[in-house]
């Protein structure tokens, strides 16, 4: 199953794991996490939740 990350647009591929699932998938293109639900192989709501610094990208103060 491959879903498009709601803030970037990358294609996530999710293997038959999360045919069943419900909770968080992270891109790995911008960092951003979704929830997500998926019944059966298919995806029944996606969600953006936040975006997660990469370790240094922002500096060791940056408020997130």
């Amino acid at each position: 199953m491959k879903i498009n990350c709601l803030s970037c647009g990358h294609k996530v591929e999710l293997d038959d794991a999360y045919d069943d699932f419900e909770g968080l998938v992270k891109c790995f293109a911008c960092t951003a996490l979704l929830e997500i639900k998926t019944e059966e192989g298919r995806l029944k709501t996606v969600r953006f939740v936040k975006l997660v610094p990469r370790p240094g990208a922002w500096g060791k103060d940056a408020a997130v």
